[in-house]
């Protein structure tokens, strides 16, 4: 085969072996969680709780909606009155620093800076339709289609780490749990968020360097 079928079949490939993996590993946590039931004796528990948390699953997905619905709204008009524009001239050394082949006007770039906002205000879920749409932008400017590319693999380690200035999630289910105090978390958010993406970004610095 040549690079661009051997590419098509490993992409072909994973996209459907994934959700073959996705199901088989559901499959295996409910088995062994009646499994492990059965001999504790506590199927009664077992069921009860799977009861409760399909309900209580449903009440946590209305409780997000709206928040989530909020910021993606704000998101949407950012892109419309071209705010993305003036957020990347505003994140340009970051941008130049993290991801050196990327043209800052380009609209992989754009789309990183709204993906990246949406992290830094803690949107979670609100945040994965803008990683998507970034990483489909560096999907056609990249040399090898189908294969990731080092700014990619870096948008994966921001998304993964994702430094939160204020973890609205987060906060959104302390408040519903009955928290008095939902942003009191700040400090140690900012804390493990700074460790955890300054560690994504020196590995994955160090590993594009060794493996080109």
């Amino acid at each position: 085969f040549n690079d661009t079928a051997t590419t098509e079949i490993y992409t072909l490939s994973l996209h459907d072996a994934l959700p073959i993996l996705m199901s088989w590993l559901f499959t295996g946590m409910l088995v062994l969680s009646f499994l492990f039931g059965i001999l504790n004796g506590r199927m009664e528990q077992v069921s009860i709780s799977a009861v409760n948390d399909c309900s209580n699953a449903v009440t946590l997905v209305i409780q997000l909606t709206g928040v989530m619905c909020l910021w993606s709204g704000l998101m949407r008009i950012a892109e419309a009155s071209d705010l993305t524009g003036k957020l990347s001239r505003l994140f340009r050394p970051v941008m130049t620093l993290l991801f050196r082949h990327l043209p800052v006007d380009s609209k992989a770039a754009k789309a990183i800076v709204m993906n990246l906002t949406a992290n830094l205000l803690g949107l979670g879920n609100a945040a994965t339709p803008l990683g998507i749409s970034a990483m489909k932008e560096l999907e056609k400017i990249s040399p090898r289609k189908g294969i990731a590319s080092n700014e990619m693999a870096m948008l994966v380690v921001l998304n993964t780490a994702s430094l939160q200035l204020i973890p609205t999630t987060t906060a959104a289910l302390r408040l519903s749990n009955g928290s008095t105090a939902p942003m009191e978390i700040l400090p140690a958010v900012w804390l493990a968020s700074s460790v955890s993406i300054l560690a994504g970004i020196l590995t994955a610095k160090f590993l594009s360097s060794r493996f080109r």
